[in-house]
């Protein structure tokens, strides 16, 4: 396991003074996908940034375009890790990735990506594929995090060396996952490819 640089005390004390923690401080390569369940709030996007920062893990993450278009705030979200993606044209997105994660393989650069799988806080019935190929073409784990409501943890332990079955690898994380409450539960989808 390759341990993460020290992270924020800040955000760990900012963190705790709302009740949150982290579990997880490692990860077993320098490239993977970071697949993050239940996506149900708005407020997700602060306790993820919050914990990225606890840890002192550098991630890049899909955002929709339309976040970037403002001048500061889209700086912004580019310099936390943000990568701009047209949902309406996005059919080369999982090739570019891949192709940057082999790219960082070379020069043995640190290159995860993080995304939440269902897209959207609203219910959907399934995950979107991208992440899921980008960790199959790429040949990287994936990390099975979880934002818990329930517990107010957020669970960064958890690393899966994926088949290429869809059916297979999804059953593996409907079971690490099992349990997981999200801020709003019954938006939370089914942990399956989307129909």
């Amino acid at each position: 396991m390759i341990p993460f640089p020290k992270g924020s005390r800040l955000a760990r004390w900012l963190m705790g003074l709302f009740g949150w923690k982290v579990e997880g401080f490692a990860v077993p390569a320098l490239q993977g996908v970071v697949m993050v369940y239940p996506h149900t709030s708005n407020w997700d996007f602060p306790i993820g940034l919050f914990s990225k920062w606890n840890m002192g893990f550098k991630l890049k993450f899909w955002a929709k375009d339309s976040l970037f278009k403002l001048p500061v705030f889209g700086h912004w979200m580019r310099a936390v890790g943000g990568v701009p993606v047209n949902r309406a044209a996005a059919s080369g997105l999982v090739g570019d990735t891949v192709q940057q994660m082999k790219q960082a393989r070379e020069r043995g650069e640190q290159f995860w990506l993080i995304v939440a799988p269902e897209g959207t806080r609203a219910y959907v019935d399934g995950w979107k594929s991208g992440a899921y190929w980008v960790a199959v073409q790429a040949q990287v784990p994936v990390a099975v995090a979880a934002f818990d409501y329930a517990t107010k943890t957020v669970v960064f332990t958890e690393f899966i060396e994926l088949s290429g079955d869809p059916d297979r690898d999804f059953a593996m994380f409907a079971e690490v996952l099992k349990g997981r409450q999200g801020k709003h539960p019954d938006q939370a989808a089914p942990i399956r490819l989307k129909r």
